[in-house]
């Protein structure tokens, strides 16, 4: 199945245009500020770290701030690593539950070549 949608593939290339002028090893907090300026060059709606309640029998039991939810349907997680984690597909999955959302990528800045450190999840 593809899971490529002309959304997630604008996403894509703004990290890889982020990840060009940037290149990998610097903070992640360097590259979501980037994204933003790319996202808000591209006119890509987004919400930055937009706090997402998380509920167990209707009470709040914690706080969640994804990096990015970009028009409303995809949620946006950046990483900075050499390697991939498994905790991530972890991570990046819960994120999607909690805001149900139906789309989301993991983007790793800290890959060589950008398009090694992209992954997409869909439910």
């Amino acid at each position: 199945m593809d899971y490529r949608d002309p959304l997630t593939e604008r996403i894509i290339g703004s990290a890889i245009e982020v990840h060009r002028s940037l290149g990998p090893g610097l903070l992640e907090k360097v590259y979501r500020k980037g994204l933003c300026v790319e996202f808000d060059f591209n006119q890509i709606k987004f919400e930055y770290q937009r706090h997402v309640p998380v509920f167990h029998r209707g009470v709040i039991v914690g706080d969640f701030y994804p990096d990015f939810i970009v028009e409303g349907e995809v949620v946006v997680e950046v990483k900075c690593t050499s390697a991939h984690e498994p905790y991530f597909d972890a991570q990046t999955l819960s994120y999607l539950r909690i805001t149900k959302a139906k789309k989301a990528l993991l983007l790793n800045f800290g890959r060589p070549v950008m398009k090694d450190g992209v992954k997409r999840y869909v439910l």
